[in-house]
């Protein structure tokens, strides 16, 4: 043995292993799609439209009340953008939310 090979890594599969090991992968990932099929395109619009929502509604809530709070109390709009801005992050949590329970808690 020549001193400049270096042995291979203990931690190599075989080529016959690491094939077998990939049609078992792809076996798996068949047998999944199979359970899981993909959601229809109404679904998946369905998805869209409930999301918009969730977030579109808690931003004009709170929109809607800063603007009333700034009429009430004279305040031009130091109410208003606030309010605005924790809306919108409001409904973008509860989007978040949904779309994770949607997922299944699946990252």
């Amino acid at each position: 043995m020549d001193p400049n090979d270096t042995p291979p890594p203990r931690h190599a599969e075989p080529p016959t292993d690491r094939v077998a090991h990939a049609a078992r992968e792809a076996l798996r990932r068949e047998a999944r799609r199979r359970d899981e099929p993909e959601p229809s395109l109404g679904s998946r619009l369905g998805q869209i439209g409930i999301l918009g929502w969730t977030i579109v509604t808690p931003t004009l809530l709170g929109l809607a009340a800063g603007r009333w709070l700034d009429r009430r109390l004279g305040t031009g709009v130091f109410f208003s953008a606030p309010l605005l801005m924790l809306g919108a992050a409001l409904g973008l949590w509860f989007a978040w939310k949904w779309m994770h329970r949607q997922t299944g808690g699946k990252s």
